[in-house]
């Protein structure tokens, strides 16, 4: 007789930290792509109207990408206002009859497409790396103007919602091609956006005006119905405001389609000139290389080899100054040059000081050493002495710190690196791999530094320091000042200060707290990050100009 079997069942296999970082951020993308909800896209679709993502889906070549970028603008922000779902705008880069553009369009199920504080600045980054990269835009216009209960944080800043007409305005006057197609409200000051493009396209049963129907009631007691005042009939038989009127959305798309196809095609950036057969890169799954919590060593090396076509890899000075890897190679037939973090542990020799032999001294991967800050400046230089785009790869905890490392002119040799980077004047491109921490943020070009593009992996995190670091200086801040109170708090409340410190800490950590607020371009997963890069690189080489190389007084 058979014995029943009573062995227990294998254990199923442990998810990995990574499948379950994906797993969010595919189902938070999702979230954001639903916009105000169903029912606010079934009100676009009552009124013979496409939302923002059908609309965008239409225009772009069949089959082809699209790119998009801040897809996480106001996450979590607003909430006591109903958030703002994408920043109430989906910008991107598409291909439009094989040729990429930026495309910028409001979601008009978000709060009618109202301007809140982060979409004047996501529309403002979107025109930046149109300026940038002289990429041609489409506008697809459908919004309700300012949203008001927050004008005085829309309206009146350098950076509010006046710079997105100064940005149109210096865009035309570089001749960077502009289209834009209202195909719903626009309204109020957002009316000037698509009259100082090249081309102007209107559905029917949209409208144009600086104030509505119901504002000039109140302001001149004027009664005129919505056509009258705006419609697409009026502005293109009377006012002459509309170039094309159009019966409806589909019929508008097509129509910028056509007309981008007969635009004139610039001159690519030189280091484009120089591009190559595209050759494929190694096959690796780049979560298996790099841990998710910034735990596991890893050699950037293979990261690199990873990303570059045909796995080769130019390293400049690989000896010397170990934790920062610098070298040349091709992406998508490109030529690129890497910065990248190392994150081994290495052994480094020493000079001797007069002994006989030579000294060792362990080195941590991602910190930023006096040599290897030497190094990357040294290689940056020849770079743009070469033409050739910068991508760093970030994964760093920050600078060396310490009596031997400022005894050997870290801060000197960190301002050397700050400075070759700041006066770059190739295109740079930063991917946020793990941390991005403090100074080396800035080293390892961050966004305060004009990146032309900015990723972060699901991993990266965003802050002047590490969770742990700052969670315990907060906390003897906190109790300092209780001290000071004459409060002397016990065992028990010192855990739940320091737990309310780092739980907020590391909420801010998170790179969804860094996309929010624009602070990165985009959340892409790691195997996403060739084929990102490439069409990157692609989106540079519109632009022909490239300044001379100056880096002022630089120290030595």
């Amino acid at each position: 007789m058979t014995q029943p079997d009573t062995s227990a069942p294998p254990a199923p296999p442990t998810r990995s930290a990574w499948q379950d970082a994906l797993e969010r951020l595919a189902t938070d993308r999702l979230t954001v792509h639903a916009g105000g909800g169903a029912r606010a896209q079934q009100r676009q679709h009552d009124r013979r109207r496409l939302t923002a993502r059908e609309r965008i889906r239409q225009l772009i070549d069949d089959g082809t990408p699209f790119d998009e970028l801040m897809t996480f603008a106001g996450w979590e922000m607003y909430q006591d206002v109903g958030g703002c779902p994408s920043g109430g705008t989906v910008t991107g880069i598409g291909q439009i009859q094989g040729r990429p553009w930026m495309i910028i369009a409001n979601d008009a199920t978000v709060k009618a497409g109202a301007f809140f504080p982060i979409t004047a600045k996501k529309v403002i980054r979107a025109q930046t790396i149109a300026l940038e990269n002289h990429l041609p835009v489409v506008y697809l216009v459908d919004s309700a103007g300012v949203y008001l209960p927050m004008q005085d944080e829309i309206f009146p800043d350098q950076d509010d919602f006046g710079r997105v007409f100064y940005l149109n305005a210096r865009m035309s006057a570089r001749g960077i091609p502009q289209i834009a197609a209202i195909m719903g409200n626009c309204v109020a000051g957002g009316a000037y956006l698509p009259v100082m493009c090249d081309t102007l396209i209107m559905t029917e049963g949209s409208g144009l005006y600086l104030a509505g129907p119901a504002l000039v009631k109140a302001a001149i007691g004027q009664v005129v119905d919505s056509e009258d005042l705006g419609g697409a009939g009026m502005h293109a038989s009377i006012a002459g405001t509309v170039d094309y009127k159009e019966p409806d959305d589909a019929a508008a798309l097509r129509r910028i389609r056509a007309l981008a196809d007969l635009y004139a095609q610039g001159d690519p950036a030189p280091f484009a000139r120089r591009r190559r057969e595209t050759l494929p890169a190694p096959e690796r799954d780049l979560t298996d290389l790099v841990g998710f919590d910034g735990s596991k060593t890893y050699d950037v090396r293979d990261l690199i080899t990873a990303l570059v076509d045909g796995g080769e890899f130019h390293e400049f000075k690989p000896e010397y100054g170990e934790t920062l890897v610098c070298g040349f190679a091709r992406a998508g037939g490109y030529p690129v040059a890497f910065v990248a973090n190392q994150r081994t542990v290495i052994k480094k020799k020493l000079k001797s000081g007069g002994e006989p032999g030579l000294r060792t001294r362990i080195e941590v991967g991602g910190v930023i050493y006096g040599d290897s800050a030497d190094k990357a400046a040294r290689f940056i230089m020849d770079a743009n002495q070469a033409g050739v785009p910068l991508v760093f790869l970030s994964d760093v905890t920050g600078f060396m710190v310490g009596r031997d490392s400022e005894q050997e002119g870290i801060i000197r040799r960190g301002a050397k690196l700050v400075n070759a980077v700041s006066n770059t004047v190739v295109p740079k491109i930063t991917i946020i791999t793990g941390g991005s921490f403090g100074a080396g943020n800035y080293a390892m070009n961050g966004k305060a530094y004009a990146p032309r593009f900015l990723f972060a992996w699901p991993s990266a995190k965003y802050a002047v320091m590490s969770g742990n670091a700052a969670a315990k200086t907060l906390l003897d801040i906190q109790l300092a000042a209780l001290k000071r109170s004459g409060h002397q708090p016990d065992d028990e409340e010192l855990q739940r200060l320091y737990d309310e410190v780092k739980s907020k800490y590391d909420t801010e950590l998170d790179p969804r707290y860094a996309a929010a607020r624009l602070w990165v371009d985009e959340i892409i997963p790691p195997n996403d990050t060739r084929d990102r890069l490439i069409r990157a690189l692609e989106a540079c080489a519109q632009n022909p100009h490239q300044d001379e190389f100056r880096v002022g007084v630089f120290q030595v």
